[in-house]
């Protein structure tokens, strides 16, 4: 027993001397990285003929190769730095595609591009016609679940676990980057463990998600949990006691307990799955492991990875938030562009200047805080700060709860974002009328994100709940007067502007509101066309009235909407153009079209907006063209209805 003993801590002592060997870049190369391994892996089965020491090198080809084109193409960096070892270890196991790997948050599939097929074209990504930003079941039969929003996997890993219940098809979630702080995978993982599929759930903790880093006394006890012995240990006592139900629990609760001293798993133990970690998600050896015994395990199986986000490159493991995502990387004598704040920076300048004036207002974010402009807020304002991680149906009915209480609670959040609150949207806030502030980010076609990330619904959504006032500013000041407007009107609002600038229009820095549900004349023309602006895309509608010679109102809200400004100026006129970066069915155009049947209006009325279809990554400007937002395409749709 001592020999045994000894032997366990001599090799608990070997193991903690081992050292995980990866190539460290001090910055993102501006040529192509030689990348001999790789340049032999075109698809998953040419990784399954590679040495333990080949699959060493592959994983710092890849993250060459990852670091080279990113810097080429711009796109999402960090989180897939951190899973490059993962991968590498999954595509050797794992017969994909028929093997079912599941990415979550997708941002973190890049090295899976790399290996299933599409290294050659990893420059394109988020381009117009090129690669997705994130899995697409059109682009590859090796992404198995389209995944843009987070927290998606283990569902959908387990309906698929489900339907091939009677096949020796494997089943992978990996969910990470922040992904497990969202209720839905919660509910994933409950339902796992209740009918108990065959299944291994992947948890990427890279210090964003759950848990600190630990030591090696976890990964000691990891592997002795996922080797081949402990589980004929445990799957013999199991038999023995199955038929002592209270000697089996008793025997249950004492297996979870020894694991909980020395990891965070207890919860998911309790939850029905086998929990297994955390182990050190760079160590190849250590996956090859450990991820190679738990395959053949029954039931859900759940292990727990520690990585680093930005890993492999010295600037992006120091700060993990900036290079989160990275723009292309321009030369150093490439001219500089000077533009003027983005809409975010003005919001994020707003919520400042109102929270000083209202010791009421509360700011709520679910895990956008950058991204939603409220940094300079959460720091001088942090015990009126809350950022709920991606937690949107709560963000919403926290704020419901202050509201109740006579707080002013502002919701920052992403167009794209809100729709999965939309319940709590309706019932928790606007049926009681209560007084919040929803702050609408990336509203209307986003650009390189794509269709999961465009905000193209939201003026449909909004527009039809009782109680809403939705605002739609045409610039950065009318952004900062419309925020003050909703923000002091008693009920639910919501004011939605665009990602990046706009036509960088002088921001004044007062806090006066205009009227709720009145619009503004901006030229009067005489010919027999009238031109209704709804939001950012106003230098577009100052083009085509000066091109078509009409009168251009912008309305600035779409709910209530102006109706005696529409009438007082279209009377004369036979044609009314609106404009919108929205959905056209239901969206602000149709709520002119309900004015025009409820007063029998003569107009004929050409809805310009976003088709009844996805729109594909491009950039805004390409995505605006593509729909026929642009000047020309606006004309020509002009000219065809006319003609």
């Amino acid at each position: 027993m001592i020999m045994r003993l000894l032997h366990c801590l001599n090799w608990l002592n070997l193991w903690l001397k081992e050292k995980v060997r990866m190539k460290i870049f001090s910055e993102i190369p501006s040529k192509p990285p030689k990348t001999p391994i790789l340049d032999k892996v075109n698809l998953p089965e040419d990784v399954k003929n590679l040495s333990p020491i080949e699959l060493e090198t592959l994983a710092d080809d890849v993250r060459g190769h990852m670091l080279y084109s990113v810097g080429q193409s711009g796109g999402h960096l960090g989180g897939g730095l951190g899973v490059v070892e993962l991968t590498v270890v999954l595509q050797y196991l794992y017969n994909t595609p028929d093997d079912k790997i599941i990415w979550d948050v997708g941002h973190q599939a890049y090295p899976h591009k790399i290996l299933t097929g599409r290294k050659d074209v990893l420059t394109s990504i988020r381009h117009k016609d090129g690669l997705a930003p994130f899995p697409n079941r059109e682009e590859s039969q090796y992404d198995a679940f389209g995944v843009g929003h987070s927290s998606t996997s283990i569902s959908a890993a387990l309906g698929m676990a489900i339907a091939n219940q009677d096949t020796n098809k494997k089943v992978v979630a990996v969910i990470g980057d922040g992904a497990m702080t969202a209720g839905m995978a919660f509910e994933g993982l409950a339902h796992a463990g209740h009918i108990k599929p065959n299944m291994l759930i992947i948890l990427n903790d890279n210090d964003m998600s759950i848990s600190e880093n630990v030591g090696g006394l976890n990964n000691y006890f990891s592997r002795i949990w996922a080797s081949k012995v402990y589980k004929g240990i445990r799957k013999s006592g199991k038999s023995f006691l199955e038929n002592l139900p209270q000697a089996h629990h008793i025997a249950r609760k004492v297996e979870t307990q020894m694991k909980a001293m020395v990891a965070p798993g207890s919860i998911f133990e309790e939850l029905g799955l086998n929990y297994i970690g955390p182990i050190d998600g760079h160590n190849i050896n250590e996956l090859m492991s450990v991820i190679g015994n738990l395959k053949d395990f029954e039931g859900p199986q759940f292990l727990h990875l520690i990585t680093k986000k930005g890993a492999g490159l010295d600037p992006a493991e120091a700060d993990r938030i900036g290079f989160h995502a990275i723009g292309k990387i321009k030369p150093l004598d490439a001219p500089s562009k000077k533009n003027g704040p983005k809409y975010q920076d003005v919001f994020g300048q707003w919520i400042v200047d109102m929270a000083n004036k209202d010791q009421d207002l509360m700011a709520i974010t679910p895990a956008m805080r950058e991204g939603s402009g409220l940094v300079n807020f959460s720091r001088e304002f942090p015990e009126r700060f809350f950022d709920v991680a991606i937690a949107e149906q709560h963000a919403v009915t926290l704020a419901a709860g202050m509201a109740c209480e006579k707080k002013k609670p502002v919701v920052a959040i992403y167009s794209t974002f809100l729709q999965r609150a939309y319940d709590q949207l309706i019932h928790d806030v606007a049926l009681q009328n209560l007084n919040v502030l929803f702050a609408i980010d990336r509203a209307g076609l986003v650009g390189e994100d794509g269709p999961t990330h465009s905000g193209n619904y939201d003026l449909t959504y909004l527009r039809c709940i009782p109680n809403m006032i939705v605002a739609v500013p045409a610039d950065e000041n009318e952004a900062r007067k419309l925020l003050t407007t909703a923000y002091m009107h008693n009920g639910p609002a919501a004011v939605r502007y665009p990602r990046g600038g706009g036509i960088n229009s002088l921001v004044e820095p007062g806090l006066s509101p205009v009227e709720i549900g009145k619009g503004r004349v901006m030229s009067i023309q005489e010919s027999d066309m009238l031109v209704l602006n709804f939001g950012a895309l106003i230098e577009t509608a100052e083009n085509v009235a000066q091109e078509l010679n009409a009168t251009l109102l912008d309305m600035r809200f779409v709910k209530p909407l102006d109706k005696e400004l529409i009438a007082e100026h279209s009377h004369d006129k036979k044609t009314i153009i609106t404009i919108e970066d929205g959905a056209i069915s239901g969206g602000a155009g149709s709520a002119v079209a309900e004015w025009a049947q409820e007063n029998k209006a003569k107009q004929q009325i050409i809805i310009c907006g976003i088709p009844d279809e996805f729109i594909e990554h491009a950039s805004r400007s390409e995505m605006l063209e593509m729909v026929g937002l642009d000047k020309k395409g606006i004309l020509a749709r002009v000219k065809d209805s006319l003609s």
